[in-house]
């Protein structure tokens, strides 16, 4: 897996690039901590590119999540795949982690942005 951040003033935007599981999950909640560390309190997870999640994944988010919270700031997934979203209505867990409107994943002309390394054409 891949994770790219970015800024803009105080918000932080983590994209996940590949598969999310046990040998990975750990890295998201370290480039949480770095984000809270650097003063970030509104931290989005771009989904778009990632092709798995399992388990291991879920309880990565909600590590940040609580991480999240617990600094004061929001933690929010964007572009989550249907198998994910699923996933996250299955568990009664998808109100953790989304405190706007689920944005479902974007067309691909904006997910080959984000696999070009273009990621302006995010919309928040």
């Amino acid at each position: 897996m891949n994770i790219h951040q970015y800024a803009r003033g105080s918000h932080a935007t983590i994209i996940l690039v590949g598969e999310l599981d046990l040998a990975t999950a750990h890295s998201v909640r370290v480039v949480v901590e770095d984000c809270l560390g650097d003063g970030f309190r509104t931290v989005d997870i771009d989904l778009a590119l990632l092709t798995f999640c399992d388990v291991s994944g879920l309880n990565a988010f909600l590590v940040a999540s609580r991480l999240t919270t617990t600094a004061g700031g929001s933690l929010c997934l964007r572009h989550p795949s249907p198998t994910l979203t699923r996933l996250l209505d299955l568990t009664a867990t998808g109100y953790l982690l989304y405190d706007r409107p689920l944005v479902p994943a974007p067309c691909a002309a904006v997910a080959d942005d984000l696999a070009a390394g273009r990621p302006t054409s995010l919309a928040s």
